[in-house]
């Protein structure tokens, strides 16, 4: 009797184990406002640990061993894909298929991928990708600030929220919900975001790094140009130059630095012209995870874009 009585609590306690294990989903992301997203799906469901931490750069970022033992211990992991997130890619070879989600790989998102005409640094213009499915996309050519497109994050979104009710599939009911009011506050927020930029979308400027195309395109802004396409790598003298005269030419109304890198260049660049000069942070570095935080995170980039260009 004592031996059942043993072997039903051993059972029990087993039993609660796997219970446990069914309803949380660790969830590791390469980027933070790739987390604003997931985020919106996952919120009251599972929680979000993100690689790349405020103050770094996607562009440079070396992996940490805390990094490695999170990527390896993840039940899921959303990042853009081996050719785009080169820092996560050798640890992440590591870790079964299954668990991946490649942003890049997601049905629909390769048609709406910005192509980077290095010929010219003023010069972006979109490219359709065709049978590429999943292939490594080289962000060389690509522009890999994929969630700067409110079409892609909503494609994330339903593919966060497709994986995580394979995961966990008594939490659907909570995921469906989470879905449909992520899918339904970017569109009110678009509209509210358009009637905001209405009076500087023809008003020129030039950005630090090309960060912001799928932004610009889908809000209808006009980008001049930018300073560098690879922005841990120096300005030389000649680049400098080239720059001062696009922006005399070009009769630029504003510039913008990112808190990520250090803008005592762009302040020599510009010294003594009749340039406003502004601030964008592609990442989201003072805004928290939630539920929201995408929402907060489109909203910021359009008050910064405003500040600068309705002055």
């Amino acid at each position: 009797m004592i031996y059942s009585k043993k072997i039903l609590v051993f059972i029990q306690t087993c039993f609660l184990i796997l219970t446990t294990w069914s309803v949380n989903a660790d969830i590791v992301v390469s980027l933070k406002p790739i987390g604003f997203i997931v985020s919106a799906i996952a919120d009251g469901v599972t929680k979000i640990n993100v690689i790349v931490p405020d103050g770094a750069s996607e562009h440079n970022y070396i992996l940490r061993p805390s990094d490695i033992k999170k990527i390896k211990n993840a039940d899921l992991i959303v990042w853009s894909g081996p050719g785009l997130d080169f820092f996560m890619n050798q640890t992440t070879m590591m870790v079964p298929v299954k668990k991946h989600l490649i942003i890049s790989n997601i049905k629909g998102v390769n048609s709406l991928l910005i192509k980077i005409d290095n010929t010219k640094h003023d010069n972006i213009k979109k490219h359709t990708i065709k049978n590429i499915l999943n292939k490594p996309i080289d962000q060389q050519l690509f522009n890999i600030h994929l969630w700067m497109s409110p079409k892609i994050a909503k494609k994330i979104a339903i593919a966060v929220h497709n994986k995580l009710i394979k995961i966990m599939p008594d939490k659907k009911r909570k995921l469906d919900d989470n879905l449909k009011l992520f899918i339904k506050s970017i569109n009110n927020v678009s509209h509210i975001i358009t009637k905001r930029l209405h009076n500087i979308k023809n008003k020129g400027y030039f950005v630090f790094h090309d960060a912001y195309a799928y932004f610009e395109q889908y809000y209808g802004l006009s980008p001049l140009g930018y300073f560098t396409n690879h922005p841990e790598i120096n300005f030389g003298i000649y680049s400098v130059n080239h720059i001062k005269n696009q922006l005399i030419n070009k009769k630029v109304y504003c510039v913008f630095s990112e808190p990520q890198f250090k803008s005592s260049i762009i302040d020599n660049i510009i010294k003594g012209m009749k340039v406003h000069k502004g601030i964008l942070d592609p990442l989201g570095m003072n805004i928290k995870l939630s539920k929201n935080s995408y929402i907060e995170f489109l909203l910021q980039l359009t008050n910064q874009y405003k500040d600068c260009l309705d002055k």
